[in-house]
């Protein structure tokens, strides 16, 4: 290759490679992209420089430091991360042994293996887009290598076309070819990023830090109506012991054996949830799930568990009524939802009294209490006052500032003192609708805490306070962006009066959404058993089958595509042979023989050398030839100049 060539090509190659490895800065040790950025610097600076390579010991140095500094930061070599950084590392010391054009299609094969690692991290439309992007810039280097003229834009024009082509197969397979996940012991026990949201405990205060969260927890689309915000109460854990600050779950559930079958009424809601990975095995369905495929399982307390839980993005087809009635209550349960830290203070008592929790029914009391926080001066915030030490009575009578947590732990705690049997329950609460997309989204920010109360006749009956002192909560959406903005709680839509360049945005991140959430459905979770549903719908039943569809396909496709690249006029593509086969006869008068397999830019150079008098027609004749060949952008003129030069040409 000429110097100017080996320029270009490297320049190419080197950018194609920094954009293939930036998204991985977040995926990787800090260190580790600090080395392998300095070594992609110094390899730039070498293209200009051939004198600041280093030879073969210092390379072997190199190589050692990042081996050690790979182990150091991983402390081995198995894993998705180790695995990662270990292409990446190798990627950044091969580029300082290119010393031929073997070495270009090697390291070019490498950035392949490092572009498809970054989907192990994230599989997002965007980054599905960049990566075909930077493959495209990386194809193109290869053309370039092995191109007449190593010009950028015809080189990336020719890998955008090759890409296209490719994409009709590479849809088929994605949709044909037998899918195998990969089981779990060859995930090396990998440690995925801790991730917020609901926790297994909870103490007042908690879910507050939520609310300043838009992280996607998950997305349901219904099948009809959809529930109005007030019934959409997305269940998860139920806290029923307490310490006198922090609320967890039971551990005692062998009661489900006598417990009464829930008695249902009403209309169910037919749903498809989508939750996004977690760590948890929590599914948080509507309030009260009757139906649910398999894996899942319904506890004792109602709330949907996957014991399958592979952290991995799981789509669930679930029926729920909002309207039950859970019958009796067991004497595990009674004495669970009773428990209490210790003896209540006088003032808990007092207030007990005065609320005529020891004298009247349970319906009374409740609503007294209810009453009680909507017309004492209770106020519903973000960022209440910290309340470290008896935090329900430091709410009841100090602060009286307060989140979803804090209401329900302090209502739950008075039922109990009333004895009256009673629980806290988390999950999420409303969501916002995507009219583009006709589902719902529900984030971090939408997470809530309410209470569960026994009542004789009802079973376990839901109250949410907050509804006593912020009703907005629960029947408006939660307004997330300005509450992230301001820190401020905020339900009040935006004005449509206030900005039309608002309103437009939201209807741009809305179609985004309903674009991502149709990519995450169909493309992200196109797992083995949902290729075997949508297969089954096309008669596709078993493997003989799949691979007999595989073929056809496969065929048709490529015989649309030769359809396709050969359909060039076949007069014209044999006058232009025509033609440049009596040049060939002409030079072969001269003793110079076109050889079989011989390239017609390689005869052309052979051919000057040896009739050096006769260089220039000879080189504009091959070049002319080439372009007709094998380029699509022509001059009109092209043709009847090459037929000219060939009728002149005489040796």
């Amino acid at each position: 290759m000429k110097l100017t060539l080996n320029q270009h090509t490297l320049i190419f190659l080197l950018l194609s490679i920094g954009l293939i490895t930036l998204p991985h800065i977040n995926n990787i040790p800090l260190p580790l992209f600090v080395f392998f950025s300095l070594l992609l610097i110094w390899r730039f600076v070498a293209i200009w420089k051939s004198d600041y390579l280093p030879n073969k010991l210092f390379v072997f140095l190199i190589t050692v430091s990042g081996l050690i500094l790979l182990y150091n930061q991983h402390q081995g070599l198995l894993g998705r991360d180790a695995g990662t950084s270990l292409f990446v590392t190798a990627l950044g010391l091969k580029l300082l042994e290119i010393n031929k054009e073997r070495d270009l299609y090697l390291i070019s094969y490498l950035a392949f293996i490092v572009a498809a690692s970054q989907f192990l991290f994230q599989q997002s439309i965007l980054m599905a887009g960049y990566i075909l992007f930077v493959c495209c810039a990386l194809l193109a280097t290869l053309v370039s290598i092995n191109s007449y003229k190593a010009e950028t834009i015809p080189a990336l024009k020719t890998a955008a076309i090759i890409i296209l082509q490719a994409l009709p197969l590479a849809i088929i397979i994605f949709i044909l070819f037998p899918r195998v996940e990969a089981p779990r012991w060859m995930m090396f026990d990998q440690q995925y990023s801790a991730r917020s949201g609901l926790s297994d405990s909870l103490e007042p205060g908690s879910i507050s830090q939520l609310g300043m969260s838009d992280e996607l927890v998950f997305r349901v689309k219904f099948e009809g109506d959809i529930p109005s915000p007030n019934q959409r109460y997305w269940r998860g854990p139920v806290f029923s012991y307490t310490d006198g600050k922090r609320w967890t779950e039971t551990k005692k559930l062998f009661f489900h054996k006598y417990m009464d079958k829930p008695v249902y009424t009403g209309n169910a809601y037919q749903y498809t949830l989508m939750m996004e990975p977690q760590e948890k095995d929590w599914v948080f369905a509507l309030d009260m799930p009757v139906s649910y495929p398999q894996p899942l399982k319904k506890n004792a307390l109602y709330q949907l568990i996957n014991p399958d839980n592979s952290n991995e993005r799981t789509e669930y087809k679930i029926s729920s009524y909002p309207q039950y009635n859970t019958g009796y209550i067991t004497k595990t349960e009674r004495k669970d939802n009773l428990q209490l830290p210790a003896q209540p203070s006088e003032k808990i008592t007092e207030l007990v009294t005065q609320l005529h929790g020891f004298d009247q029914s349970a319906n009374i009391f409740i609503q007294s209490v209810l009453a009680h926080f909507s017309n004492e001066n209770f106020y519903y915030t973000l960022m209440p006052p910290l309340m470290e030490d008896k935090p329900i009575e430091t709410f009841l009578f100090e602060s009286r500032y307060g989140f979803c947590s804090h209401y329900a732990t302090a209502f739950v705690y008075l039922m109990r003192v009333a004895g009256i049997p009673a629980r806290v329950v988390g999950g999420y609460q409303g969501g916002e609708l995507n009219k583009i997309g006709g589902f719902l989204e529900i984030r971090q920010a939408n997470a809530h805490a309410w209470a569960e109360v026994w009542l004789q006749g009802k079973g376990w009956t839901r109250f949410d306070p907050t509804a006593a002192i912020a009703p907005e909560r629960i029947e408006q959406d939660v307004n997330i962006d300005l509450q992230i903005a301001t820190g401020l709680v905020n339900f009040t839509p935006v004005y449509v009066n206030a900005s039309k360049a608002m309103s437009w945005m939201k209807q741009v991140r809305q179609a985004w959404r309903s674009v991502d959430y149709g990519w995450q459905r169909w493309v992200i979770n196109y797992t083995s058993a949902n290729q075997s549903k949508f297969l089954d719908t096309l008669g596709i039943r078993s493997i003989k089958s799949m691979v007999y569809w595989l073929m056809v396909a496969i065929g048709l496709i490529a015989l649309c595509l030769a359809f396709v690249i050969l359909k060039n006029k076949r007069s014209k593509i044999d006058k232009e042979l025509m033609l440049y086969q009596q040049f060939c006869k002409k030079l072969a008068k001269a003793g110079i023989h076109k050889q079989n397999g011989e390239t017609a830019s390689t005869f052309s150079l052979r051919a000057q050398k040896q009739c050096p008098e006769l260089a220039d027609k000879i080189n504009k004749i091959s070049c002319i030839f080439i372009r007709l060949r094998y380029e699509k952008s022509l001059a009109e003129d092209d043709f009847s100049s090459f037929k000219r030069a060939v009728t002149s040409f005489k040796v």
